[in-house]
């Protein structure tokens, strides 16, 4: 007798659910990234129906993130319900470099988390909020929750607090004052950026034609020393 075989269903089973891998950019640069997805259960004349919601975030990674909450009968449309919702919901994030300008509380519910400013190579230390801030463009930030940790509640708040950070300059210009602080440290470039060759076209050419003859140069004096052994035997 053949054993009947369960198929597992979404959002069973223990351990933390995995954030779906970033697809390639659209049209915009914008990445989208499945936060959770929930199966929600109602019962019928006939039995249960099942229906889907799914958490999505949406960002370029340069400074634009926004969330949205998708529900259908299936997986798929509801996920694409929540990316249609989160880029309507695009926002501006102010930064500093790799990481944010100043310490802020987000809260939403019963749910309150902590950014926190960090070093250049901490990393995102954070949990359902990683994805919120990565796609923000966030690189270097520390984090701590507070209350519930449900993943809802957590990405609505990281967005509460990500709407309450303000640049030096936003805030002279909201006091009418100068704030006498240390001059704000520049972005470093980016890795590509580090290795363009700035220089006009005409100089580059120069460096070219010198480099090509030094080349020419080093094989001509490493083949000499060769053809002299062959002419002596």
């Amino acid at each position: 007798m053949a054993s009947a075989v369960r198929s597992r269903q979404p959002g069973r089973g223990r351990g933390r659910p995995r954030a779906r891998v970033p697809e390639e950019r659209d049209e915009q640069g914008l990445e989208d990234v499945l936060v959770k997805l929930f199966r929600c259960a109602t019962v019928v004349k006939g039995g249960r129906r099942f229906s889907f919601g799914a958490v999505v975030v949406v960002g370029d990674r340069r400074g634009k993130v926004g969330y949205g909450y998708g529900k259908a009968n299936e997986v798929p449309p509801a996920v694409e319900k929540g990316i249609k919702q989160a880029k309507r919901r695009l926002m501006d994030v102010p930064l500093r470099g790799t990481t944010i300008p100043h310490r802020v509380i987000g809260r939403y519910g019963a749910s309150r988390i902590v950014l926190i400013p960090a070093g250049e190579g901490t990393g995102v230390i954070a949990a359902a909020a990683r994805s919120v801030l990565e796609l923000a463009g966030v690189k270097d930030v520390l984090t701590k929750c507070y209350g519930s940790t449900a993943a809802k509640n957590l990405v609505k708040a990281t967005i509460d607090g990500l709407k309450q950070l303000r640049t030096r300059l936003q805030i002279e210009q909201l006091r009418g004052v100068k704030l006498d602080l240390p001059p704000e440290p520049e972005p470093k470039p980016q890795p590509i950026e580090a290795y363009v060759d700035k220089r006009p076209d005409d100089k580059m050419d120069e460096a070219i034609t010198d480099e090509t003859a030094e080349t020419t140069d080093n094989d001509a004096d490493q083949t000499a020393p060769q053809d002299e052994s062959h002419d002596a035997e």
